[in-house]
């Protein structure tokens, strides 16, 4: 039911390899500004960075089709920017503002957007889960041919709830693709410190969920899986598990001194599998584009975060009026 695949290069054109690029690159310079902010105390609370785990959201929204539905953990920036969640509006909801997605009520773990079938980062370990089974229920049940991205950590993968939803998943035939983003660490134990068995994407073997092992560092190999995975929920055969295996450069928050693992270790994924990096010499290689032109890219893309940043600062804060409204009693 599970297998680990050999790499596979889907073939994809210039212009698709380009947009990737500045989709990861939008992710890894936003996340570093976020970075900044944190430090000038601009954003409070939490905050966790998705910085060298871009191509896994960047490679499956490559995957999907207008409809498809997203739902995710608190490192959930990265996942609205591929999505196409404006920049704007998720800086100045990061540093609390009117102007962010939840009118700045919700901060970085609680954002969504109904246009963008975003629904939300949350802040309980594993509970976004059977919530994105209940999305792929109500397509189900529509007959709409939509699919739902439900995203956890390797951490999250040992919760009691990720099981249940397994099985109920598997019951009713629902269109759910489980993504676990293993970077490893979960929030700083290494995964074979925590988990029996090292491949998690075979444990829904037992629930006759097949599911497969994916280069989270290559953004092909992650679209490729990607597509595998949606061709089979919208053929109607049920769910389908994805464990790709990335790497966080960050701690698991801004608040995390990351002990556990040595900077030598961290370096050389930097300098070894970097998935900005691969594409960009795939890019240069290929001859798609020049050393000028990603250097412009670049460019284009700082002033977005920039003026992300700018456009956070300028945001008034809510209201002490918004205390009273969007709430259930």
């Amino acid at each position: 039911m599970a297998a680990k695949r050999a790499a596979k290069k889907p073939n994809v054109s210039g212009e698709e390899l380009t947009q990737y690029y500045k989709d990861m690159l939008l992710i890894r310079r936003f996340e570093e500004k976020a970075g900044q902010l944190y430090g000038m105390g601009l954003i409070g609370g939490f905050c966790h960075l998705y910085i060298g785990q871009e191509a896994v959201v960047v490679g499956l929204e490559a995957a999907t089709e207008e409809g498809d539905k997203r739902i995710t953990s608190y490192r959930d920036h990265g996942h609205m920017l591929a999505c196409g969640m404006d920049a704007n509006g998720v800086m100045a909801e990061l540093t609390g503002r009117e102007g962010g997605y939840s009118k700045g009520k919700g901060g970085s773990m609680h954002m969504f957007s109904k246009e963008k079938h975003f629904y939300g980062g949350h802040g309980i370990v594993g509970a976004q889960v059977p919530l994105g089974a209940g999305l792929a229920f109500a397509d189900k049940y529509k007959d709409n041919g939509r699919v739902t991205f439900t995203y956890f950590g390797d951490g999250a993968a040992n919760q009691g709830q990720v099981y249940e939803t397994f099985n109920m998943a598997a019951l009713w035939d629902l269109p759910v693709i489980f993504v676990i983003e293993n970077n490893q660490y979960a929030m700083g134990t290494a995964q074979a410190r925590s988990t029996s068995s090292q491949d998690i994407y075979k444990r829904g073997e037992a629930f006759g969920i097949p599911g497969e092992m994916v280069d989270g560092m290559d953004v092909l190999a992650v679209k490729d899986a990607g597509e595998r995975a949606v061709k089979h929920c919208r053929a109607g055969k049920g769910p389908y598990i994805l464990e790709v295996k990335t790497y966080r450069y960050r701690g698991h928050s801004m608040s995390d001194p990351a002990k556990y693992r040595t900077r030598e270790e961290v370096q050389k994924m930097r300098e070894e599998r970097d998935p900005i990096e691969n594409v960009r010499q795939m890019l240069l290689t290929g001859k798609h584009a020049s050393e000028e032109d990603l250097k412009a890219i670049d460019k284009e893309i700082k002033a977005i975060v920039n003026a992300s940043a700018d456009f956070a600062k300028e945001s008034p804060l809510p209201d002490e009026a918004e205390l009273w409204t969007d709430i259930y009693a």
